[in-house]
């Protein structure tokens, strides 16, 4: 299967109940990508080795680890999210002037964490006005596919090259690169068939899919330890803990005790995994530990977000 076209069939039964049951996993992404960012972040920028010295095993939202977070706080993964989330709701899509200022608010906030080509982006913003980054093969950086979840929602029901577009528009803010359009839309498009009732098997058809479309995707191989910013490292790491275990506890602690980037490697699974098992798969204790606040407003604009798609647009 390729991810220009990984749609699985439509749910059977009534539109009330289908709805009722994509509204529950755009739920389950968005609280996913929360958890996994908030889980993730205290081992950030450690070893495998270094984590099993300190916790033997990672499986629990403690905050600290080097940005010495409190108990249950996000960081620009999340952050990010929400912001482009927010955009599209006032706007109705993606528009990238709106994009590029609702980041340069969020920069001008002195949020905890900001990767170096988000900085970047925004700042020729500031400086030029320019929505779009020059293209650059070394802008294959995972910031813009941690960020992806609203346009996922948005667009969901939208033909593909739609979908494609809204991701460009997103992306090129701050990253411009082709190969991280591909890695970025084959997340778009499994969190998209997640909603819709995909398999396991069928999300690893899409994976498959992108390596087809360049092999440096290429993810059934080594295991990949201390992944870093690289989103040709970062989807390997996600597509090998989501492809080798059951459940989304299980994948999420996989992911986060590779450390490295396990922040954005836990919030990217965090948002395919989500919708893949569902809301109640999410275990309750880092649902409660999660900061209350960060908690609501991903509940409530995933729903918004949803609403909006042109699959549940009246």
């Amino acid at each position: 299967m390729s991810v220009s076209d990984p749609r699985p069939e439509p749910e059977r039964g009534d539109r009330p109940l289908a709805e009722g049951r994509v509204r529950e996993r755009a739920a389950a992404a968005y609280l996913g990508l929360a958890i996994g960012d908030a889980l993730g972040a205290t081992v950030e920028f450690m070893t495998p080795r270094e984590i099993r010295e300190v916790y033997g095993e990672h499986r629990d939202i403690l905050g600290g680890g080097w940005l010495r977070l409190r108990k249950g706080r996000v960081t620009d993964d999340t952050e990010m999210s929400l912001v482009l989330g927010r955009t599209i709701l006032a706007h109705g899509g993606v528009e990238p002037r709106a994009v590029a200022e609702g980041f340069s608010d969020w920069m001008r906030t002195k949020p905890v964490d900001i990767g170096h080509t988000v900085r970047r982006g925004i700042s020729l913003y500031r400086r030029t006005g320019a929505v779009e980054v020059p293209e650059n093969d070394y802008d294959a950086g995972n910031g813009a596919c941690m960020r992806c979840l609203p346009v996922a929602l948005a667009t969901l029901g939208a033909p593909l090259v739609e979908v494609a577009a809204a991701n460009r528009r997103q992306s090129h803010v701050t990253h411009h690169s082709l190969l991280a359009d591909r890695g970025t839309l084959c997340v778009i498009r499994m969190v998209q068939t997640a909603l819709l009732g995909g398999t396991h098997t069928v999300l690893r058809a899409l994976a498959d899919g992108l390596v087809a479309e360049d092999r440096r995707y290429a993810w059934d191989g080594k295991r990949i330890e201390h992944p870093g910013g690289y989103i040709v490292e970062t989807l390997r790491a996600v597509f090998q803990a989501l492809f080798s275990t059951e459940g989304f506890e299980r994948a999420l602690i996989d992911v986060v005790n590779r450390g490295g980037d396990a922040d954005t490697t836990g919030a990217i699974l965090g948002m395919i995994a989500g919708p893949l098992y569902g809301l109640e798969a999410i275990p309750r204790r880092w649902r409660r530990v999660l900061d209350a606040d960060t908690r609501q407003t991903c509940l409530s604009q995933s729903q918004a977000l949803i609403a909006l798609s042109a699959r549940y647009r009246a």
